[in-house]
């Protein structure tokens, strides 16, 4: 897991996106969260959200390959990972309110094997000229996890991961 968390800070040092906000964070618990406004439609932009394998970093993969990822846009609908020999569940829909809403629960990459919980939600507001975009993560575990120093990591990598997609929807 070492290596795994080595890899997932040098990738988000290099990793350029706009700036955004660690809400708070805390040895047991952070929450992250990232403004974005994309020129594209709320139905555009949701129905792309649907489809991890066409902007998700292939950094940000088990398998190393975004094509193996699939997002099911609906409660229990699972965010997997299959490929040859293997598969992760990233997380579990928990609640979809078409083009507006997807709240998922889950502990992406290394934080999987440290047994916290999280909750991202990706907010969708139709806007004059577009789609407003609020994405949040919340992870909490317990003091051990040292999880204020992982925050601005984990903010990082948030901000390419979803950055990614809203790209993709302009």
């Amino acid at each position: 897991m070492t290596l795994r968390i080595a890899g997932f800070t040098a990738f988000a040092l290099f990793s350029t996106t706009a700036a955004a906000e660690v809400k708070f964070a805390t040895p047991d618990g952070f929450l992250v969260e990232r403004q974005y406004h994309t020129s594209a439609s709320a139905e555009k932009a949701w129905a792309l959200l649907g489809h991890p394998e066409k902007y998700w970093p292939k950094e940000h993969t088990w398998s190393g390959d975004p094509a193996n990822l699939s997002l099911k846009m609906a409660a229990g609908g699972c965010f997997c990972e299959r490929w040859k020999g293997g598969e992760a569940e990233h997380g579990r829909v928990v609640m979809a309110r078409t083009n507006e809403l997807l709240r998922i629960n889950g502990a992406f990459g290394p934080m999987q094997d440290m047994a916290v919980t999280g909750v991202v939600s990706v907010a969708l507001k139709a806007a004059e000229a577009g789609t407003d975009i609020t994405v949040s993560y919340r992870v909490s575990g317990t003091a051990a996890h040292q999880l204020d120093k992982l925050a601005p990591v984990v903010d990082s990598v948030v901000g390419v991961q979803f950055g990614n997609w809203v790209d993709k929807t302009r």
